[in-house]
């Protein structure tokens, strides 16, 4: 393959060897080769019903860009970082392949476009992967949602218990999370379905071009508006970023929940030995080291967010090399988010759950005492003269370590009169969860209507 340089023909003296290191993206780019085949082959047939190519160098160059995809693929590709990038290398191997055909690729686009139309087809199947892999996952948490409907755990605030809940209506809260992230990637990958090819270096071309072939050749929706917007934003992967941030930072929260759950202070869940490892030195040792590891990635996802808003905020249109920078947070966030989300999915049915611990939990921590401030209100007691009564009863089982459900009538009384018999039924656990039964509440049967009405959306998604 040759390695002179596409543009040095205004160069007096070769590129210093530092720069080539320092220059050179296709240690990361090389992985663009099969957007960059298909954008080329898109291209060239565009040129060629332009009758800017003959059918015969059209035909000429498909061939040589799928013998060179077939190279890539068997790992006998001659890559070279002299040739800077995965569209240089292509490019020269096309031309040493096919002779004059391949010089003529380039006619009426720059690497500009050409890149900027790459990552824009990369993104797009992986924020197709990733809306998938939200299907999958929020399907499995609907599996546990409705196993656990009427599973009692303490819901909390603060890490204090607070009331009852059932694990099947945290596994929704789980599932709301996730569905918002899965629409805004849905939202978002219109954004990135917009063609930059032909955009040129930034000012379009004098060649009679026609885009809107080449975008329905790629599957775009359209061909961007103005060419010097197109090779210069890099707002699609901002977006991206930005919105795979949210969901890393989700997938962080859920991870944490399974580390306390899965600890020894908590023992409400015990995760499948294929997603824990142990210690090197403390035989005893079970260590959640999977979803340690999706709680640490998200900070790098996070990260990437950062670097990529840093590296667009100071630059003029149109493109500039700044943006060659662009690449590795978009890929290590890929593979972050991509990687998490298939982990979570195999990791969550091996989770075994503890229902007589989580129930245990729920019943020494007064988590019905917000029950039996709004059974005071129901017999007239106004709230703030409640909430003080029911610390009071509070206090006085700490100190004589009781439970609410303990206190006879008569040290009831000592607190309010309004208090009766029936006062029993609402300080248990199931009685708490049932009266929260309205949309969005607790109790079994909205737990249910929930994920009934959560199927329904993910088959409509799908």
């Amino acid at each position: 393959m040759a390695t002179t340089k596409p543009w040095g023909g205004r160069f007096s003296e070769p590129t210093h060897e530092l720069v080539e290191r320092f220059t050179q993206s296709l240690d990361w780019d090389r992985r663009l080769y099969k957007y960059d085949i298909t954008g080329s082959i898109a291209h060239a047939r565009m040129l060629a019903r332009s009758e800017i190519l003959s059918v015969d160098e059209c035909d000429s160059i498909v061939a040589g860009l799928e013998s060179i995809d077939a190279e890539i693929v068997d790992g006998g590709f001659p890559w070279s970082s002299a040739l800077e990038d995965v569209h240089m290398n292509i490019e020269a191997e096309l031309t040493a392949k096919i002779g004059e055909p391949g010089k003529k690729l380039h006619t009426g686009r720059s690497r500009n476009d050409q890149v900027a139309t790459d990552m824009r087809l990369f993104l797009r199947d992986a924020v197709d992967e990733q809306i998938h892999l939200l299907l999958v996952l929020q399907g499995l948490l609907l599996d546990v949602a409705e196993r656990e409907a009427e599973t009692p755990m303490p819901g909390v605030t603060h890490l204090q218990v607070a009331q009852p809940v059932t694990f099947g209506h945290h596994m929704m809260a789980w599932f709301q999370m996730l569905d918002r992230d899965r629409q805004r990637l849905v939202d978002a990958r219109r954004r990135i379905n917009i063609s930059p090819l032909g955009s040129a270096a930034l000012a379009g071309t004098s060649f009679g071009i026609d885009r809107e072939f080449t975008a329905r050749e790629l599957g775009f929706d359209a061909p961007s508006e103005n060419s010097l917007d197109a090779v210069s934003d890099r707002d699609f992967v901002i977006e991206y970023c930005s919105h795979a941030a949210l969901l890393a930072v989700h997938l962080s929260r859920m991870a944490e929940e399974l580390i306390l759950w899965a600890s020894e202070r908590y023992r409400f869940i015990e995760i499948g030995d294929a997603f824990c490892t142990g210690s090197s030195i403390m035989p005893q040792k079970k260590n959640p080291d999977v979803a340690e590891l999706i709680r640490g990635k998200s900070g790098g996802v996070v990260g990437n967010l950062v670097s990529m808003l840093v590296l667009v905020k100071a630059q003029p249109l149109a493109y500039n090399r700044d943006n060659q920078e662009d690449k590795s947070p978009m890929f290590d966030t890929v593979d972050a988010v991509t990687g998490s989300l298939q982990i979570f999915s195999a990791m969550l049915p091996s989770i075994e759950v503890d229902r007589e611990q989580m129930r245990s939990a729920v019943e020494n921590g007064f988590a019905t005492a917000t029950d039996l401030a709004e059974y005071l209100v129901g017999k007239g007691v106004p709230f703030r003269d409640a909430h003080e009564i029911v610390g009071k009863s509070v206090r006085y089982c700490i100190d004589n370590d009781l439970r609410l459900g303990d206190l006879s009538m008569h040290q009831f009384r000592q607190f309010s009169d309004e208090i009766g018999d029936d006062v029993y039924s609402v300080l248990t656990v199931e009685g708490s969860i049932r009266a929260r039964n309205h949309i969005g509440g607790t109790s079994p049967m909205q737990v249910r209507a929930a994920i009934s009405r959560a199927r329904k959306r993910l088959e409509a998604s799908k």
